[in-house]
């Protein structure tokens, strides 16, 4: 299958059903949450209103606050040479697309040269941002960021789209090689695996880990038109699904009670 048609069936797949993922491990969450902020910041950026700007900005003091809680980049780049070392080794396996696993291999190397050359001291910049310092400092308390509490931050969110654009972009460049490094590996993680037809009884599933610390993510996929979502609890060696009916806001979730067939990725 040609690249445009395997991204086109792909994409056809995501509109015909639904994916939930689960963290199965601290890393996991921890890129699950820079990708999640990552997209919020860079749809927010796109557009020129004041409240986007304010949401973008959010997003990046967010990221931020993870990356300062412990060496995530370290962890990046490990793990990008890790992938690198898994797919040198295939270059010469038969059957293989060389093409692609080249492709693949060239941007694995890129996140991580990109990732090495920013340095331990990456953050320093925003951090030492005294107009980063001050938003952060009021965000944590409700509307802590309006008008009379910040009059600096509403003068900047009242400059033009241009100039308040140029701000967050020079912000988030000591995050974007890492938040790209992320996205990379979340790609090549949701590829692994092998999607299996499994049967939750009675509206609940359960599943026995591997114990040699294989298993990172989990993704349930369901029909776009069921209004059913799962509920998941996960620890070290297993994982339960409940799969929960939810029709309207104003009522109270509850546990189908049907033989539910679904769709199950382990990563």
């Amino acid at each position: 299958m040609s690249a445009p048609a395997e991204r086109m069936t792909r994409a056809a797949t995501a509109e015909a059903t639904r994916a939930y993922e689960q963290p199965l491990t601290e890393r996991m969450r921890t890129y699950l949450r820079l990708e999640f902020l990552y997209r919020q910041l860079r749809y927010h950026l796109d557009r020129p209103s004041p409240w986007d700007s304010r949401a973008a900005l959010s997003a990046l003091l967010d990221i931020n606050s993870i990356l300062t809680r412990g060496d995530v980049r370290s962890e990046v780049v490990k793990e990008l040479e890790r992938q690198v070392q898994v797919f040198d080794r295939l270059q010469h396996a038969p059957d293989v697309d060389t093409a692609r696993l080249s492709g693949l291999l060239r941007n694995l190397n890129t996140h991580r040269e990109d990732l090495i050359a920013l340095g331990p001291q990456y953050l320093r910049p925003l951090r030492e941002n005294e107009f980063l310092n001050a938003v952060k400092h009021r965000s944590a308390i409700p509307g802590g960021t309006c008008e009379f509490d910040l009059p600096e931050y509403t003068h900047w969110l009242r400059m033009p789209y241009e100039q308040r654009c140029k701000a967050v972009n020079g912000w988030l460049e000591p995050l974007q090689p890492l938040c790209e490094g992320v996205a990379e590996l979340l790609w090549l993680m949701r590829e692994s695996g092998d999607a299996a037809q499994v049967i939750a009884q009675n509206g609940v599933y359960q599943h026995n880990l591997a114990r040699d610390g294989s298993c990172h993510l989990l993704r349930v996929s369901l029909a776009a038109e069921q209004r059913i979502y799962p509920e998941i609890s996960a620890g070290h060696h297993r994982f339960t699904l409940r799969f929960m009916s939810w029709p309207e806001v104003s009522e109270r979730a509850v546990q189908i009670s049907e033989d539910l067939p679904f769709e199950i990725k382990i990563c």
